[in-house]
């Protein structure tokens, strides 16, 4: 086979595992980044849609065959065997799992059954066998002190509930991003910087982390309305992840609710356009359904309690939270700003960032825009197919199946990848550039005061005409606000002013 389901593979290959599985029960659920598949020479070459393995991995060609593969070389992909469970017999399950039923695979199998469909299989407890994890710790991303199943004999360090429990993967970028310990490059660079700069610092960032989740929203806030906003970011870790909070949130963020029905939606929704001529919508998103919204978000609240308990990485639970909130899209409006506030609370709870400073990652979000909308837009666009929905009277959308299993279980890497590169570039170019700024202006001033008798106000003034100006001060400048000072003094304000601001992005200056 050289096209599977319209992805070429890199070579002639007889697709197994999940992607067999997927064919053969005509499982409705989107395809995992990579499938495996069993090509006939023996030195194969993997791409990032194909694990290609020798033809000596060959499963046998069964229902039995094909779950052993999986999860043995693919790992635990909940939407994929969720959607099985839905489509076989309970005893086939049964069936394969007395096949051998101490086996590592079999024990794994019954207990993601048991766990996933509420129902128990008519199978004794298992014996006295040594215990394993349900997921490969080499392979995902597992917490570290799951609970023992005695009946299964296995340890359940799945990172959330069974209502939300996306899964991570240990790809080559997020080992990287992990060993980088970006944690402590943070916490050694502003230990080096001079208490008050780090103070103003702190507040920079805050105000502009604020401004910049409005703006990727379109929205150019007051400042009255960034600086209310600032002030939730600032308490984000320090209060209690609630469904009440998040609507609290939105009632900081949506302050006008004529046209906005605050709190829950009550009916489903979607992100995208209407038809210029009929109204009707253009999804290029659908949220999850209201009916499902209790358990979703109970779902995340108890994932973030889980997982950060049991030691996964900070950035990684930011990114699996906040990404399956907006997927979720619960309220009418407001939920990006809340999703990039998840952010914050869960690095703030976890003391990923230093006490007092927040790592302005909507900043970045919005210098990378693209970027950012190419990951909402790599969850969104594969799922679109499987959810059936009918236009409302008020141009809506009205979803008709059952989809809940889409938001549970998403594949988070992705997402954890890019916010990874995120917080990296707010920790080695955000962070600096403003604190380089900041030590700068000080100096600056500093070195003013040092010569003249000047408020701060007029300091401030003079800094932004030098800054305007390429670091002259302008004849009009010269006439008007600091006709006092003679050719000299100019001379000594222009020579400070470059000294102390060479190095510090010009965006800072202009």
């Amino acid at each position: 086979m050289s096209v599977f389901h319209n992805r070429t593979l890199p070579e002639p290959a007889d697709p197994g595992g999940y992607a067999e599985l997927i064919d053969r029960y005509r499982l409705k659920t989107p395809l995992p980044d990579q499938l495996a598949a069993i090509p006939e020479r023996h030195s194969p070459k993997s791409t990032a849609e194909w694990q290609l393995l020798t033809p000596r991995h060959r499963p046998e060609d069964s229902l039995s065959g094909h779950l052993r593969f999986a999860l043995k070389w693919e790992g635990v992909r909940l939407s994929i065997l969720s959607a099985l469970f839905k489509t076989i017999e309970s005893g086939r399950i049964t069936q394969i799992i007395l096949e051998k039923p101490t086996g590592i695979y079999s024990r794994g199998l019954w207990f993601l059954y048991e766990w996933l469909t509420g129902e128990i299989l008519d199978i004794p407890d298992a014996g006295k066998v040594k215990a394993t994890p349900v997921l490969d710790s080499d392979r995902q991303i597992g917490i570290d002190n799951g609970e023992f199943s005695a009946r299964h004999r296995v340890v359940n360090n799945l990172p959330g509930p069974k209502s939300f429990c996306p899964l991570v993967w240990k790809t080559p970028a997020l080992r990287l991003f992990i060993e980088q310990d970006l944690k402590l490059k943070a916490q050694e660079f502003l230990g080096e910087i001079h208490p008050d700069v780090l103070t103003r610092a702190a507040a920079f960032l805050l105000l502009g982390e604020s401004k910049a989740s409005f703006q990727i929203e379109g929205e150019n806030p007051s400042k009255d309305r960034a600086q209310r906003w600032g002030n939730a970011i600032e308490m984000a870790g320090s209060v209690e992840m609630e469904i009440s909070e998040f609507e609290r949130l939105q009632r900081i963020v949506i302050e006008d609710t004529r046209f906005v029905k605050p709190g829950l939606r009550r009916e489903d929704g979607f992100v995208g356009l209407h038809d210029r001529s009929t109204g009707e919508p253009i999804p290029e998103h659908i949220s999850a359904r209201y009916q499902d919204l209790l358990p979703l978000l109970e779902g995340v609240i108890e994932y973030a309690d889980r997982s950060l308990k049991g030691g996964v990485e900070p950035v990684i639970v930011a990114a699996t939270v906040a990404f399956g909130f907006v997927f979720i899209h619960p309220f009418e409006d407001g939920n990006g700003r809340i999703h990039r506030w998840l952010i914050h609370h869960i690095l703030s709870r976890a003391r990923y960032n230093p006490e007092g400073m927040v790592f302005p990652v909507s900043a970045v979000m919005l210098r990378r825009i693209h970027e950012y909308k190419r990951v909402l837009r790599a969850y969104s666009k594969p799922l679109l197919p499987f959810i059936e929905w009918v236009p409302t009277e008020k141009n809506n959308v009205e979803v008709l199946n059952e989809t809940m299993w889409l938001y549970s279980y998403f594949d988070a890497t992705k997402s954890a990848e890019f916010l990874y590169d995120w917080v990296r570039e707010t920790i080695t170019k955000d962070l600096p550039d403003e604190v380089a700024y900041l030590d700068a202006y000080r100096r600056f001033s500093d070195g003013i005061r040092q010569r003249f008798e000047m408020p701060d106000s007029t300091v401030d003034l003079l800094h932004r005409f030098l800054g305007q100006n390429g670091g002259r001060l302008s004849k009009r400048a010269r006439s008007k606000e600091f006709e006092p000072l003679s050719n000299d003094e100019i001379n000594y304000v222009e020579s400070l002013f470059s000294d102390c601001f060479s190095g510090v992005p010009m965006e800072f200056l202009s």
